[in-house]
């Protein structure tokens, strides 16, 4: 039996909400309308008021207030109000662990999944596959440290270098974040495409053959923890990552977006 076998005979499996199952869903319906996403969202009234929360943050500085969800989704968006309810979905069902700090936790899974979104189709990926992804990839760490807890001393040392706890997990476990991370998304029957990108998002070079969705949430993770936020940090970003999803790297210095351009989640 594999180490990682036997680490999935001892986890508890976190409960995905139905309305996640129900929002992801929507993201390969191509006549997907305003009204379907808000009824989704609306049976869960607390989520709801979490979404509408969250949504008044985002619209500070505008003069009226978002009272409703088809407010809500007017000020911004459809694919806003989507990605705010699967993310409080995940929130509640991922608490924190001890010895993390959750806004810090999860202001990086917002930051990777908006320099995923960023980069996805520069590299001919689904934009929402890639937010969503990049949302979840470090999920898997709460499983590891809730079921092994004293893993996270080694996963977390410092300092924390852009790429080093997927290679400390691996040396620790015999696995990282990110296939933990897949392997949940399997058994809550997450689309093939996600699963296989986050399954190979730690090691995307060695995958074959090679997942765009993969290299993608790579590049996203490792922008996510960086120090600072300047164009210069993306010279170094992998280059043979970078290579193999043909991007260009002069395009990426002019339009790196900043992360206060990411949607605010940390209050949900």
């Amino acid at each position: 039996m594999s180490d990682f076998s036997a680490f999935f005979q001892s986890v508890k499996l976190p409960v995905m909400p139905e309305v996640a199952h129900a929002l992801i869903r929507t993201l390969h319906e191509e006549d997907i309308v305003l009204g379907d996403v808000r009824n989704i969202v609306a049976k869960d009234p607390t989520l709801t008021a979490k979404v509408l929360r969250a949504a008044n943050s985002a619209a500070i500085g505008l003069r009226r207030e978002v009272g409703t969800l088809d407010a809500a989704i007017s000020m911004i968006g459809m694919a806003q109000v989507r990605t705010l309810a699967l993310t409080a979905c995940m929130n509640v069902a991922f608490p924190v662990a001890p010895g993390l700090n959750r806004t810090e936790f999860w202001m990086n899974c917002m930051a990777c999944a908006g320099y995923a979104q960023w980069l996805a189709p520069a590299a001919g990926v689904d934009w929402q596959q890639a937010w969503l992804a990049g949302m979840m990839v470090r999920l898997g760490e709460l499983i590891i440290v809730q079921t092994v807890p004293d893993t996270l001393t080694d996963i977390e040392r410092q300092p924390q270098i852009p790429g080093d706890r997927w290679k400390r997990e691996q040396h620790v476990l015999g696995f990282t974040e990110a296939q933990v991370t897949a392997e949940l998304a399997r058994r809550w029957r997450f689309p093939a495409g996600i699963v296989q990108g986050l399954d190979t998002a730690s090691d995307p070079l060695a995958a074959v053959p090679f997942c765009p969705l993969g290299g993608v949430v790579h590049l996203a993770g490792w922008l996510a923890d960086m120090a600072f936020t300047e164009p210069e940090i993306l010279d170094a970003l992998p280059h043979a990552v970078i290579a193999k999803l043909d991007l260009d790297l002069d395009w990426m210095h002019k339009h790196m977006p900043q992360p206060d351009s990411f949607l605010d989640i940390t209050s949900l």
